[in-house]
């Protein structure tokens, strides 16, 4: 369901009944008549719904996270928030960038189009930016010929699968995060699907390497084993991009965990 169009759209039909009871309508009744309900219901919603939409489209947007591949950072049920301004001012709907305001950065954990299906929302943390060469060969990140540091951490315990995987804190740029390893997953990517600029990646029994074209992003998922992600679909152009994830504001399951995630 694209809940922005349809929020489009009411705020197109609200707005269209309370501008022709101002222009015409409101001149045709009675002082002392009382505005009819199809009048009256549209223009108390229209403020409620500009709001909204402008609130949406151009500062925060709320997502739900739906899935574990970016398990431990975001878990299952987790509502957030993502910055829609953080990247740059787009045009509703359509998504394209009218006023440059920053770009994604290494570390970032961002919502984007999936690119096989604009429809859906992922979110993925960005790993490569346009123009770096990225490899990930037998589970170790090399981002522009540098090792991305790792340091051991305690095991972390999945509680809705009951296991539990290797946790290590993953330098990335200015960014530190945790990553999860699984020690019985191979290294190869057991799939892959074709995607634009196929070509500037190669793939092995130890992993991947890319160069990652202009104006698109390489995301993993911090849950690595565990996660379908540029290394199976391919990169994420500029376009797609809708926001940087930024707090956690409620999980219905864990209230403990409200709060910030970077």
């Amino acid at each position: 369901m694209n809940f922005a169009l349809i929020l489009f759209i009411l705020l197109l039909a609200t707005g269209a009944f309370s501008l022709a009871d101002f222009v015409y309508f409101r001149k045709q009744r009675r002082k002392d008549d009382k505005e009819p309900w199809w009048i009256e219901y549209p223009k108390s919603f229209f403020p409620v719904i500009l709001i909204v939409f402008v609130l949406r489209s151009f500062l925060v947007e709320p997502f739900k996270i739906p899935s574990g591949s970016m398990i431990p950072t975001l878990v299952v049920g987790d509502f957030i928030l993502v910055n829609k301004f953080a990247y740059g001012i787009r045009i509703p709907l359509i998504n394209r960038k009218i006023i440059a305001v920053g770009e994604p950065k290494r570390g970032d954990v961002m919502v984007f189009r999936y690119p096989e299906d604009p429809s859906l929302d992922y979110i993925k943390r960005v790993v490569g930016v346009p123009g770096d060469k990225i490899s990930y060969m037998g589970k170790r990140l090399v981002i522009n010929g540098v090792e991305q540091p790792l340091k051991p951490m305690p095991d972390y315990l999945n509680r809705e699968r009951i296991h539990y995987s290797r946790q290590y804190l993953e330098e990335l740029g200015s960014v530190e995060h945790a990553i999860l390893l699984e020690s019985d997953a191979p290294a190869a990517i057991p799939f892959t699907r074709p995607f634009p600029f196929r070509e500037n990646c190669n793939y092995n029994s130890e992993g991947v390497g890319c160069t990652v074209p202009q104006g698109h992003y390489f995301m993993m998922g911090d849950n690595r084993d565990n996660s379908a992600d540029s290394r199976v679909w391919g990169f994420v152009p500029d376009e797609n991009i809708v926001g940087k994830a930024f707090f956690i504001w409620f999980n219905f399951s864990e209230l403990r965990r409200f709060g910030g995630f970077q």
